[in-house]
């Protein structure tokens, strides 16, 4: 009997596909790696089982990263297994193998990387043969089991598939020619003057970056200037009123981005009118008008990521996890990973059964407001075929995120909150416009020598539309504007005169930064232009998380808070990339040109064969700039440290290397004392502000993120001593005393004229405070016995001595607050505490509040 095998992306999905085809193709015995009946074998790889590599001869290892192995563009790609996966590829490749097996079915995520997993593990299985077995491709927009076993009723052919498959293919060797390259090209440059300065760039990566770093170049070159606005209260017979000053006559500016109408640039004359003005009478003119305000479209991923990061603080990553958990494990959300904001036109039904759906279940906590919307929208027929929703044209692979007919059950705290945007947002857009009445107040006071202008605006919600989903109701229609009648003569009676600052552009936050890449660089906010420019952005709704995740792990951007923040790495990079004049890695307009490339593929409208030409002279352009590139320095724009050289006191300037002396100010090239420091020691970039204390300290840290030359992360003090050897100062790290050598030929600790801290945990010795650590008496010196030591500082946290005196003596600290976690970036709060089973410190955090118990939904009654 022959069968077919399905082989889904992950174990959780191919378990969900045996249950859906269970009732239509009967039971399915469970196996170590498969399910299997009569009909079908199903089984899943977890992701990636195998990479593509180099064949060996191109296979640069790392001691070897120099110009001369460069640049690497092999004729073709083997692959190798995942390490980790090693076990699981086997067991699928030999069910590929099996005789009895005489078709496949594709039913990874229905993707570009869902295909791309698929396609390498028949690559592997086929060991450089014509694959022979049939495929077709299960296509899902839901994993509810009704929309399994119809996406089983409507499996698509291999031919159809092929674009998508050479799109994956191309995407990956893409990042692979151009990562190789890049990285090796941009570490061997670094390296030149010896060390290993690991150096990576990639693909979409780096142009991301670069919209990044210009935007803080803005920031920082961003000089503030004052301005004034003049603010009136007015008098009316029914109260009294607020305007603002603005000239009529005003213009938009090119060269002037900070110039607006209510601005002006000089106190007296904002003092003047403010004095010509007080106490005068004024005439009202005014216009009102209505306006309505439809809902915004469905969401895609790149606008739901957006919208959870602006409501909820939520990292793009994080809202991709909660929607495929969303998807996948409760079933209660369509296809997360898509970039369409629209519906099929036959959809409208459905539409109305989701809507009966959530009008008559009992939807938990906070969710259960939604059904009454729900209601509403079926019973006042909202739900009709609109081309602003039923679109074909619009629906790419997949439609719109939107709820499923399944109802949510045991949703955890964060997954009711994307739950219920989704939904909210999936009511709203069928309902109508919100419609306002809006009122614009021109006061005119005239005076001897001018008439001077005051805008009033005033915005009522006559009818709340959508915004009732929200919880918006009409307001009256005074609600924000005292009346005037026609005619009527209003007295100034009060005047303000503000002094502002112009301030710089806003750093980004996810939710700007995945705008900016959906736009390759260019904010949009106009929902149609979006649509426009989607092809061109950088990456994809399925990549935009990991590659903003991928430049924090690589340290080139900090989280502080909810903005990104270019790190000095950063500026490093995008400043030896222009010198270079690396174009294709630092313009994101044209990174957005290849992913246009890569889509057209995908419909069959470019070859891969052409895509991968250009992909490879690309490479070899980005390895040649670096290798012909034969001045010392890279030009850039440098920054001057505010402290002074400890030599001579002259001014220490950032060249690309280095901080060095260039002498008093103002004094001719060259005159520097011959002070320098590197800007990247043990392969960790300065800051700023960490270069300019370490000169006016002369000492700084203990810092993390040093690595020494066996690759080993290490923590350290920095100091700037005095070498009268050359005659200046140099750098050198600082492990603190209680880290030098003490088998024999260390001197013996004095802590005679110290308080003993409190009893070491370990040997009830003294605890004193040495180096940069509280170490036990007896763990010091050159015959130590005990090895009791706790850092002064642990990850960016002091701990003072009245803490580690509470730590020896009751086993914790109280709750500290200022710690900061390597990897996010992101401060929190923990006790320390003595683990006596480890015998060392630990953290201990503060219990989360307990949930109260889910409340148990009543049985439905139904007709006899």
């Amino acid at each position: 009997m022959t069968k077919t095998l399905i082989i889904a992306e992950k174990p959780s999905v191919a378990q969900d596909i045996a249950r859906a085809l269970t009732p239509v193709a009967g039971k399915f015995e469970k196996h170590a790696d498969h399910f299997e009946n009569d009909q079908y074998v199903v089984t899943s790889a977890v992701g990636h089982l195998v990479e593509i590599k180099a064949p060996e001869a191109y296979d640069v290892k790392r001691g070897k990263w120099s110009f001369a192995h460069l640049p690497v563009v092999p004729p073709h790609f083997e692959l190798a297994p995942i390490d980790k996966s090693k076990s699981r590829l086997s067991a699928v490749v030999k069910l590929v193998k099996r005789k009895d097996v005489t078709d496949l079915v594709n039913a990874c995520d229905a993707g570009r990387e869902g295909e791309l997993i698929f396609r390498l593990i028949v690559q592997y299985a086929a060991a450089g043969k014509p694959f022979t077995k049939p495929i077709r491709r299960l296509w899902l927009q839901s994993m509810t089991p009704q929309a399994i076993r119809d996406g089983f009723d409507k499996l698509r052919s291999d031919e159809q598939m092929q674009g998508l498959a050479d799109a994956a293919r191309s995407r990956s060797e893409a990042d692979w020619l151009v990562g190789i390259n890049g990285t090796r090209a941009m570490t061997a440059f670094n390296s030149r003057d010896g060390g290993f300065f690991l150096t990576t760039v990639g693909r979409v990566q780096t142009p991301t970056l670069s919209i990044v770093v210009e935007r803080e170049e803005k920031i920082r070159k961003h000089v503030a200037r004052d301005y004034w606005e003049v603010r009136a209260a007015f008098d009316a017979q029914a109260g009294q009123y607020e305007g603002k000053w603005f000239d009529p006559k005003w213009k938009k500016n090119p060269d002037d981005a900070e110039a607006r109408a209510d601005r002006l640039w000089n106190e007296a004359d904002a003092q003047a009118i403010a004095a010509a003005v007080r106490g005068q009478p004024a005439t009202v003119t005014e216009e009102a008008k209505p306006s309505s305000q439809s809902s915004p479209l469905l969401y895609d991923l790149t606008t739901l990521q957006r919208e959870a990061n602006s409501r909820f603080g939520f990292s793009a990553k994080t809202t991709l996890s909660i929607a495929q958990a969303l998807y996948e494990k409760h079933k209660v959300l369509t296809y997360p990973r898509t970039d369409s904001r629209a519906l099929p036109e036959d959809y409208v039904a459905v539409v109305k059964q989701t809507f009966a759906m959530l009008a008559e279940e009992e939807l938990p906590g906070p969710l259960a407001a939604l059904s009454q919307h729900a209601r509403k929208g079926l019973d006042a027929g909202y739900v009709k075929p609109t081309k602003r929703v039923f679109d074909n044209t619009k629906v790419s692979d997949h439609f719109a995120i939107i709820p499923t007919l399944q109802a949510p059950k045991s949703l955890t705290e964060i997954e009711a909150k994307l739950y219920d945007l989704v939904v909210k947002r999936f009511i709203a857009v069928f309902y109508p416009a919100a419609e306002y009445m809006v009122t614009t107040r021109i006061s005119k006071v005239a005076t001897a020598g001018a008439t001077h202008h005051f805008q009033t605006n005033g915005k009522v919600l006559v009818n709340p539309g959508w915004l009732a989903v929200y919880g918006k109701e009409a307001q009256d229609e005074d609600a924000n504007l005292v009346p005037v009648t026609q005619g009527e003569t209003v007295r100034t009676e009060g005047v303000d005169v503000k002094q502002l600052k112009t301030k710089p552009p806003a750093r980004y936050t996810e939710a700007t930064l995945l705008s900016a890449m959906e736009g390759a660089g260019k904010l949009i906010d106009d929902d149609e232009l979006r649509q426009a420019m989607a092809e061109k952005g950088l990456g994809t709704p399925a990549t935009r998380a990991a590659i903003i995740e991928g430049l924090i792990l690589e340290k080139y951007m900090l989280r502080e808070g909810r903005e990104l923040v270019p790190t000095a790495k950063a500026f490093q990079l995008m400043t030896l990339l222009r010198g270079l004049a690396i174009e294709d890695l630092t313009k994101p307009e044209l990174t957005g040109n290849w992913e246009y490339q890569l889509s057209q593929m995908e419909h069959g409208k470019l070859s891969r064969e052409r895509f991968m030409a250009e992909i490879a002279k690309m490479a070899e352009r980005i390895v040649k700039k670096a290798k012909e590139y034969d001045r010392d320095t890279i030009p850039g724009d440098y920054a001057t440290l505010a402290s002074p050289c400890p030599n001579c006191g002259g001014v220490v300037k950032e060249n690309y290397r280095r901080f060095a002396c260039i002498g008093a100010a103002g004094s001719p090239e060259g005159s520097g004392c011959g002070f320098s420091i590197t800007k990247l020691p043990a392969g960790r970039t300065f800051e700023l502000a960490e270069a300019d204390a370490l000169l006016r300290d002369k000492r700084l840290g203990p810092l993390e993120g040093f690595r020494s030359k066996a690759g080993w992360p290490f923590s350290a003090e920095l100091r700037i001593v005095r070498d009268e050897e050359i005659g200046n100062w140099k750098l050198e790290f600082d492990f603190g005393d209680d880290d030098k050598p003490a088998e024999g030929e260390g001197e013996p600790v004095d802590f005679s004229g110290q308080q003993s801290l409190g009893p070491c945990p370990k040997c009830r010795s003294h605890v004193y405070e040495h180096g940069t650590s509280y170490v036990c008496e007896h763990a010091v010196g050159p015959h130590a016995t005990c090895d009791f030591k706790s850092g002064a500082v642990i990850l960016q946290q002091p701990v003072t001595h009245e803490e580690m005196t509470r730590l020896l003596t009751t086993g914790r600290t109280k709750l500290l607050e200022d710690f900061v976690s390597n990897k996010t970036k992101r401060k929190f709060k923990a006790f320390l505490v003595y683990d006596t089973k480890e015998g060392k410190v630990g953290f201990e955090f503060e219990p989360r509040a307990a949930r109260p118990p889910a409340k148990k939904a009543p049985a439905r009654k139904t007709a006899a």
